[in-house]
């Protein structure tokens, strides 16, 4: 099983090279905090919140995945220079549109840096309104 990193609160962080490191690696979910069962959901995933990822030939981005709990739920791929290549100044993003089930999704997203590999965001819980 490969190892998985996690995010820290980068305030928490004291050396610059280190925050950086831990924010351009990790994804953040950002979509709302309830939904309406099976209608349309968009939840975005963004790499990084301060600090963009390199987008260089051999390290980048590969794969976006965002799961409910242990379920795969949506994936995305990408190749090196997406963004642009080594002048990129944007962060990875990607949005996924689903159909909530049940009565809540607990979303955890996870990137593959192809330098420094998996990385997962904080979980996030999403109430669905039948």
């Amino acid at each position: 099983m490969p190892k998985i990193n996690r995010y820290v609160d980068i305030s928490t962080v004291e050396r610059e090279s280190r925050k950086d490191y831990i924010d351009r690696h990790s994804p953040f979910i950002h979509c709302e905090k309830s939904a309406k069962a099976d209608q349309i959901f968009s939840v975005t995933v963004k790499m990084g919140n301060e600090y963009p990822h390199p987008d260089d030939f051999d390290h980048y981005i590969a794969n976006m995945a965002l799961y409910n709990g242990e379920t795969l739920i949506a994936r995305a791929d990408f190749v090196a220079g997406m963004l642009g290549g080594q002048d990129h100044k944007g962060h990875a993003t990607v949005t996924f549109n689903i159909l909530p089930k049940g009565d809540k999704m607990t979303l955890v997203a996870h990137s593959y840096c192809t330098k420094h590999g998996i990385w997962e965001s904080t979980p996030v819980v999403v109430e669905i309104n039948q």
